[in-house]
């Protein structure tokens, strides 16, 4: 499972709408999301308009692209466009900055010998 942390940046003056928006996501787009592989979605948003994105799927490049062919992410990225500074001309999809994960706690499980799992997933 690959797990996908991104960056964007939302206007501060449309930050209160943005938020509205994603209160209401479209069902099609939500169906379209997990249809192509993406789970354990979630945002995060500053007060400054500085948005993180973190998702976990098999493979990214699927993902990506089966979004690109759904004609409801096409809506959804129009709408959405607005609501960003730097895009350039591009979709929100894919003009994200993919952050590099650099640690990652694994919780400690219990095995049934006994032995407990390490952060790097060794038995100890």
């Amino acid at each position: 499972m690959e797990r996908v942390c991104f960056r964007l940046a939302v206007r501060p003056d449309l930050l209160p709408e943005y938020v509205r928006r994603h209160r209401d996501v479209w069902p099609e787009m939500l169906l379209a999301l997990q249809q192509t592989g993406w789970s354990n979605y979630s945002l995060f948003l500053d007060a400054d308009g500085t948005l993180i994105g973190y998702f976990e799927t098999d493979d990214l490049e699927r993902a990506l692209s089966g979004m690109a062919e759904r004609e409801i992410n096409s809506r959804w990225q129009a709408e959405m466009a607005p609501f960003f500074d730097g895009l350039a001309g591009t979709r929100p999809d894919e003009a994200f900055t993919r952050l590099d994960e650099i640690f990652h706690l694994v919780p400690p499980s219990v095995v049934h010998d006994g032995s407990r799992t390490d952060i790097e997933g060794r038995h100890e």
